[in-house]
């Protein structure tokens, strides 16, 4: 079976070499445009990119792939190309821009994306942030045929996968990676004219928006757990923080202590800050014990390390 492939980041290219490695002839492959990436914002191919480039299969990277868009000629030339280069299928994962109908009928056999979340639950750009943002007990992996909805297609295989309590969204996206890769092979080798297609409901479903940096401002006024949730879901982008002593501190790490009696603390308040405790703040139910901490352009610290070079003191505030 010849499969187009087209993808971005590294869960992408996880998905990429499985196929490769299971002797999936792979004649073309898409990928968004090189992106400046370091302090030097040198232009970085993406990891699908450089794992074709690896493998000597062709890249194309273009601007839009919608035909009455804003790049309308680099949208037909890619169109015009997948026409031209034989294949039975185009696997998608995490490309990172909309297929329009005119594209999605080229395959002979369709589209079929690798999805990180145990569809309907999460649709769109962030379902593994979301979910573990939601306190979700589980997420997965479904295999769909692609329409012109927003994940909207009809399902052939899903799997779930527990959210562990330390999970974050690093930790998640890796063993998500691991599942996608191996589902993919498998609906491939099956052969997706064999397997049945399963209609989605609208039951139970979710946007799972595009992560804003915005969002990464710790609100003390909330819970502990909301809060414990939004760190392990922030991480590692944007990185959740908080304003301590007048400077954004990242927190990496953090613990929820629900026996902590802060009923006559104000949220914020900060309860403990030494090397024996942590650093413990009150917040609107219960209190977070903060673990891990970064000062910018400063390195990911523990609680106890951070402390000395940065004085907090109980009563203080966030």
């Amino acid at each position: 079976m010849k499969v187009i492939f087209a993808g971005t980041p590294e869960f992408s290219a996880q998905a990429l070499q499985a196929l490769l490695a299971a002797g999936f002839e792979v004649p073309l492959v898409l990928t968004q445009a090189d992106r400046p990436a370091g302090r030097g914002l040198q232009l970085q191919a993406s990891a699908v990119k450089q794992l074709a480039l690896a493998h000597t299969i062709p890249v194309v990277q273009p601007l839009s792939l919608r035909l009455d868009g804003k790049y309308p000629d680099a949208a037909k030339a890619t169109h015009d190309l997948l026409r031209a280069t034989p294949h039975d299928v185009m696997v998608v994962a995490a490309y990172g821009l909309i297929l329009p109908p005119s594209l999605l009928e080229i395959p002979p056999l369709g589209c079929i994306n690798i999805h990180a979340s145990l569809l309907p639950r999460w649709r769109g750009a962030a379902p593994i942030q979301r979910a573990i943002e939601a306190g979700d007990s589980e997420t997965g992996i479904t295999i769909m045929q692609m329409d012109q909805g927003l994940d909207t297609g009809a399902m052939l295989i899903k799997q779930s996968l527990p959210i562990a309590p330390n999970d974050t969204t690093a930790t998640l996206h890796d063993k998500l990676a691991t599942l996608g890769s191996k589902m993919i092979v498998e609906v491939l080798r099956q052969s997706p004219l064999t397997l049945a297609a399963v209609p989605q409901t609208e039951d139970g479903a979710n946007y799972a928006a595009k992560i804003l940096k915005e969002e990464a401002a710790l609100d003390f006024t909330q819970s502990a757990d909301i809060l414990a949730r939004k760190i392990r879901a922030f991480n590692p982008f944007p990185g959740a923080y908080a304003v301590l002593n007048g400077v954004n501190i990242k927190i990496w790490q953090a613990e929820v202590l629900p026996g902590i009696n802060a009923n006559n603390a104000q949220p914020g308040q900060i309860l403990a800050a030494h090397a024996n405790e942590g650093i413990i703040v009150a917040c609107g139910k219960g209190a977070l014990r903060l673990i891990e901490l970064q000062k910018p352009g400063g390195k990911r610290l523990p609680a106890a390390q951070f402390l000395q070079g940065f004085s907090m003191e109980s009563g203080q505030f966030a």
